[in-house]
């Protein structure tokens, strides 16, 4: 009986520890499989004024974002210290990511916004000029994707091509 109990404290310990735990690792995130409510749909981090990055992520909605929406936005408010004050993610549209960059409000308040494209990538906060921006995808031209699928057969057939002749 000690054993069992023993054994159930040391379960509990475990699991507080990994429901606690800040070494989430943020960046390696997989979107649980599931069907996509539409083509290119996505997520984002989303919380509304989080005291500070890490329990906006932790404990973000996971929702897909609106089918209107392409981008992941990222409010920082802090002070001038550098200290959060809050922090707001969200899904937006193209014309709210315009307002990317940072902004004084009086002599106390310090905001700066950033936006990006693709699934879960507000992870970050924006800080400063460098970092507070609109990071957009690079539209891939019909050329370099052909080009690029070009380099692709001819590395398979250039493979083939090698097992055959050493595997004679």
């Amino acid at each position: 009986m000690a054993a069992d109990l023993a054994l159930a404290t040391v379960f509990v310990q475990l699991l507080v520890y990994l429901v606690t735990s800040e070494n989430i690792d943020f960046y390696n995130l997989v979107p649980a499989v599931e069907g996509t409510p539409y083509p290119k749909s996505f997520k984002c981090f989303t919380c509304e004024q989080a005291s500070d990055n890490y329990s906006c992520n932790r404990w973000a909605e996971d929702v897909w974002c609106p089918q209107k929406t392409q981008y992941c936005m990222t409010i920082h408010q802090f002070n001038h210290h550098g200290k959060t004050k809050f922090v707001t993610k969200r899904c937006a549209v193209h014309e709210e990511c315009r307002l990317a960059g940072c902004r004084h409000h009086k002599n106390t308040l310090h905001e700066c916004v950033s936006c990006c494209e693709g699934m879960v990538c507000n992870v970050d906060l924006p800080t400063n000029h460098s970092n507070a921006v609109f990071a957009q995808r690079q539209s891939r031209s019909s050329a370099s994707t052909s080009s690029r699928s070009w380099d692709c057969a001819m590395l398979l057939i250039a493979t083939l091509s090698g097992l055959f002749l050493f595997g004679s």
